[in-house]
């Protein structure tokens, strides 16, 4: 299906420690540039009057304050299990209060089993008054839908741990990766946006490099490409992105595109 316009917010453009880092000194973390304060990594996605979620970081209360205050929020769709991507999950229950019902949640097998670890006190019969209340839904390779919005799962590795990108329409958004199967890949083409992590320069074990996320937007071609989950070890923001081609910006917090 082709959507008629989608709106992607970028919530968190950081990696697991955020950007600035508790007491490091470097001159990213006392940068008085504001795209240099990065929580951590999450979109906002919005399309055919649905609004959806990925991923709820530790900052996922003072994203919704800063970014959604009033609005309610029809789906969250997970990523993976690390705590840089669920530590917020318990602030999902102001959905149920304020818009009396239960939250939408798309989630691999996986990771329904690491907030039944994480946050036990959800799934205990019976309720304790005021724990989230959830419509529990389990994705794995298969795509899917919300409302009008088509979801295809990408599924990539983040270095030993399968992790999932999306597709919504013409948009890709991959975090949390250091490699991509030739399958996969096939999912991604053709693609007019483009989001990937670009965690550093140097080689990491479980994320793309500036260098080779770069290769990839040259291989997929795409419009526009962004770069998220990234580090303080990068650099300071304005000087990372003038020696970029046009065609790539670093994401920041707040970055508002529509495609």
């Amino acid at each position: 299906m082709l959507l008629s316009t989608l709106n992607v917010t970028f919530l968190g453009t950081g990696t697991s420690q955020g950007v600035p880092v508790i007491a490091c000194p470097c001159p990213v973390c006392v940068s008085g540039d504001f795209r240099d304060k990065r929580l951590r990594s999450s979109i906002m996605v919005e399309s055919e009057g649905k609004r959806l979620v990925v991923d709820t970081c530790p900052d996922f209360r003072q994203q919704m304050l800063q970014f959604n205050p009033f609005g309610d929020v029809d789906a969250f769709i997970f990523t993976h299990e690390h705590k840089d991507h669920i530590a917020g999950f318990d602030d999902v229950r102001a959905y149920n209060f304020n818009f009396k019902k239960k939250v939408d949640v798309y989630a691999h097998q996986r990771v329904w089993k690491a907030f039944q670890r994480e946050f036990p006190y959800i799934f205990e019969e019976p309720k304790y008054p005021g724990v989230p209340l959830l419509n529990e839904y389990v994705i794995g390779s298969e795509s899917f839908y919300i409302g009008q919005i088509p979801v295809i799962p990408i599924e990539v590795m983040h270095y030993k741990l399968p992790v999932l990108g999306f597709r919504f329409g013409d948009f890709v958004y991959i975090t949390d990766a250091n490699f991509i199967s030739e399958s996969e890949k096939e999912k991604i083409k053709g693609c007019k946006v483009l989001v990937v992590n670009a965690l550093r320069h140097q080689n990491h074990i479980s994320h793309f490099t500036y260098e080779e996320a770069k290769a990839l937007v040259r291989e997929f071609q795409p419009e526009m490409a962004y770069f998220t989950h990234i580090s303080h070890q990068l650099g300071l923001h304005e000087e990372i992105e003038n020696q970029l081609p046009q065609n790539i910006r670093l994401a920041f917090d707040g970055l508002r595109i529509t495609i």
